[in-house]
């Protein structure tokens, strides 16, 4: 989901047109999360031609003209249903973001709506996100709450 620029703001599927905006916003959210392990001036730029390459696959133009202020992308995962999944199905809201020019115009709240709308209409049974912040009051107003399980990575 993205909402627009412009007169008019409209939260709607991001097309393939929309592609350098993404990659843009993209960049700008791991360049506000900073730190060693979102920094993106620590690694090469490599990531970047795969997130075009990913985004690419992954959107169909629809002719759609106009900069974005902000976006947010949602996955759906199937994992195995058990008694507290009843379907297997998990959401992830990842990266979402505004540009600082349009913050504070309720934006991301918008997206979120629509992102979870979309979670709701294929049944989604689980939404997980990571929240910054800054992001956490509006996810908490929406009704996240703390995970229960810990989270840990490992990078091969």
């Amino acid at each position: 989901m993205e909402q627009r620029t412009g007169p008019r703001s409209d939260v709607r599927q991001a097309v393939e047109y929309d592609l350098v905006e993404l990659v843009r916003l993209r960049t700008l959210l791991f360049e506000h999360l900073g730190g060693d392990f979102f920094d993106p001036a620590a690694a090469d730029d490599g990531w970047l031609d795969t997130l075009a390459v990913v985004l690419k696959e992954q959107l169909t133009a629809d002719g759609t003209d106009g900069g974005l202020a902000a976006c947010g992308i949602g996955t759906i995962e199937q994992r195995l249903p058990g008694p507290h999944l009843h379907n297997g199905r998990i959401g992830q809201v990842i990266g979402v973001i505004t540009d600082p020019a349009h913050r504070r115009r309720g934006h991301s709240r918008a997206i979120m709506r629509g992102l979870l709308d979309w979670f709701r209409d294929r049944e989604v049974a689980r939404v997980d996100l990571y929240a910054s912040a800054e992001g956490a009051p509006l996810y908490r107003e929406l009704g996240f709450t703390p995970h229960p399980d810990p989270a840990l990575y490992r990078r091969p």
